[in-house]
């Protein structure tokens, strides 16, 4: 069995660390795995980059081109909107090089390759969903729209008003080119977005199955707290809650707001503030608690030691889908508080693991930081969240289920 798995990079963003991790688990499973890429930073052998020399240099502009149709929307919201316009990159005829018996989809936008070309591939091809694009109108992200049931239009993320916009032009060429695609099944990583994925039309004739990301359990596991403080210069006499995002203020949806006003809400002297994944912006709403700021954390051991100097993490993400920080925190021992959206509720056990806060309800939010903090049941609480992600999450798992989507799938191709 020849899988290719296909994202847009190989470690930047969610999708990419849990593209790799399946890569790599299936290559220790015995499958001839090979990953495809368009930005590559890793020195792994098994990944390869599409772009030939010469196109290097377009391909690093491909991103800007995909949004030149955005420009006229003035109105429209700070989220990601993918177009798949512009087939420029390679990726295609790399794929049909590579002449895989699985292509796997992962994050395929930023200009990586257009809607049409999905359907000049010759083989069987599974896509993971990491967010709403496969099923919309271009949103990466759609909140409380569900226009995309039908056929989208009066985009609330274009701030349109129009049913004829770019997002029912988007959602037109993907249900005329789905279709032709030979062989298409779907996987959603959490029920949330499985369910989301059967209600679109773009789907209806697909076979959509709900299989979740994998972690091993061995790398994020529990470690001498003391320790991991002392490792990252945090106080030891403090509780620390730990947040993390890329654009920690300019990404409306990692919630940094709602966070901000919750942490106003809760009068703990004893509460410090960490911030992984940036650095501190040149402008931050003030806080009444010290605020560490330790930057990007590009490598699994150095997560699994600030999860384990955590005494919270918290994800008040407006929309999410399967959490890569949540699974990872949970597996090192640390509960989670997040709100009860997307697929969080695969991963945290209301009160069991962590607390699941009403959606953007910033008052519960703070309740349930400090419910956490002050359990009487904390080390239960630790217990549970490694529990639950050993249980359900792991990679010696979850990776034959996957291998037995594909295998079930070529038997059906026979």
């Amino acid at each position: 069995m020849k899988v290719l798995i296909v994202n847009a990079s190989d470690n930047i963003g969610g999708a990419a660390k849990s593209a790799f991790r399946l890569h790599k688990t299936l290559i220790r499973s015995g499958i001839n795995s090979q990953m495809l890429v368009v930005t590559k930073l890793s020195d792994d052998r098994s990944v390869f980059n599409s772009p030939s020399k010469a196109r290097n240099y377009y391909s690093m502009l491909l991103p800007t081109f995909d949004q030149l149709p955005l420009k006229v929307y003035k109105n429209r919201t700070k989220t990601l909107f993918s177009t798949a316009w512009f087939p420029f990159t390679g990726v295609l005829e790399k794929i049909l090089e590579f002449s895989p018996d699985i292509v796997h989809f992962h994050w395929i936008c930023g200009g990586m390759i257009s809607i049409e070309d999905l359907a000049h591939i010759n083989a069987p091809i599974v896509w993971s969903l990491h967010d709403n694009w496969a099923f919309t109108g271009g949103c990466h992200i759609m909140w409380e729209c569900d226009r995309y049931i039908n056929a989208c239009g009066r985009c609330p993320r274009l701030g349109s008003s129009s049913d004829i916009d770019l997002s029912r032009f988007v959602y037109l060429r993907k249900k005329k080119i789905y279709p032709k695609i030979a062989d298409l099944t779907v996987v959603g990583l959490s029920r949330w977005i499985t369910d989301c994925a059967k209600k679109s039309s773009l789907f209806c004739v697909n076979d959509i199955h709900h299989l979740p990301n994998l972690l091993d359990t061995n790398v994020f596991s529990p470690f001498n707290r003391v320790l991991a403080k002392q490792l990252f210069d945090l106080p030891l006499d403090k509780h620390l809650v730990v947040f993390g995002a890329i654009k920690v203020i300019a990404d409306i949806n990692k919630g940094y707001h709602e966070l901000f006003n919750a942490l106003n809400l809760i009068n703990d002297p004893d509460v410090e503030i960490v911030i992984f994944g940036c650095s501190q912006p040149e402008s931050v709403p003030a806080l009444p608690y010290n605020i560490h700021y330790v930057g990007h954390l590009a490598d699994d051991l150095s997560l699994r030691v600030l999860y384990n100097a955590a005494d919270v993490v918290v994800v008040p993400s407006r929309q999410e889908n399967l959490s890569n920080v949540i699974m990872e925190s949970l597996s090192c021992g640390t509960p989670v508080v997040a709100f009860d959206v997307g697929g969080n509720n695969d991963l945290i056990e209301h009160q069991v693991n962590g607390y699941l806060a009403r959606p953007l309800d910033s008052v519960d939010l703070a309740k349930g930081i400090d419910w956490i903090l002050n359990s009487a049941d904390y080390l239960k609480l630790r217990l549970n969240a490694r529990d639950k992600v050993v249980r359900d999450f792991d990679s010696e798992h979850i990776v034959n289920r996957y291998i037995a989507l594909y295998q079930s799938i070529l038997d059906k191709c026979k």
